[in-house]
């Protein structure tokens, strides 16, 4: 607890079982007050590991449900359970967690209600092995939406964030996509409801076991990203009204 905030920390995992133990050992367990790991169906013993390293709340889908439908399950027990400030980490030791006391800290001070750990900020993203094509893809995509949205983030694409629960109370997430598309969608609604978004620099690190998606989902990762862009501004301008943001 901080500042008497509730924390939660939520892992979204699909096959995380060779990072998950490594992830967990640097959660600041001294603030943090619950730790739920949702399962997507993994083929691998994900589930278990996390019982035996002694998460409390394991969660495991019997179906896949895709990596929006993951968070979708995460949020709703962390909210269940009370938290005033969710952290979603993915468990392949990609993010640091020893950024959740800095980020937790934004938010429970009421400096900011959402917070990113950017891995563009500083030179993190490349330093830490983002294959270039992926870089060049980021700074494309987010030069597009900070122009469409009106923000000024340094990306969008980050699987590294901290809400109050409050924010994620008073956007749609549910109506969100079921897969990659999904971390877009939410930030376009947290935008459309004006709150605020800060940024924290993020060291990132890419290596075999951190989960990553193909150039093919990567592209059409980045179709959903313009079209949900298109969508967020076309909604300010009244022309449409995108079910996400109802």
């Amino acid at each position: 607890m901080l500042n008497g905030k509730k924390i939660v920390v939520v892992l979204p995992a699909y096959n995380a079982a060779r990072t998950l133990e490594k992830t967990y050992a640097e959660i600041p367990l001294e603030i943090v007050d619950e730790v739920i790991l949702v399962d997507d169906a993994s083929r691998d013993e994900t589930s278990e590991l996390g019982r035996q390293i002694g998460i409390r709340h394991v969660i495991r889908h019997k179906k896949n449900k895709g990596y929006g439908g993951n968070q979708k399950t995460c949020y709703n027990k962390a909210l269940e359970l009370g938290a005033d400030i969710v952290i979603m980490l993915h468990p392949d030791y990609q993010y640091t967690p020893k950024l959740i006391m800095a980020m937790s800290s934004i938010i429970a001070n009421d400096v900011y209600p959402v917070v990113f750990g950017s891995r563009i900020l500083g030179k993190g993203a490349l330093k830490g092995g983002m294959p270039l094509y992926k870089y060049i893809f980021n700074r494309m995509l987010t030069l597009f939406q900070n122009i469409l949205m009106g923000q000024k983030l340094s990306e969008y694409h980050t699987g590294y964030r901290a809400f109050s629960a409050s924010v994620l109370r008073d956007v749609a997430y549910e109506k969100c996509d079921d897969d990659f598309v999904f971390d877009n969608e939410i930030t376009a609604q947290i935008c459309m409801k004006g709150y605020e978004i800060a940024e924290v620099t993020c060291p990132t690190k890419y290596f075999p076991e951190a989960s990553s998606i193909n150039f093919k989902r990567s592209s059409i990762y980045g179709i959903g990203v313009v079209r949900t862009s298109l969508q967020y501004r076309f909604q300010k301008w009244g022309i449409i009204n995108t079910e996400i943001f109802k």
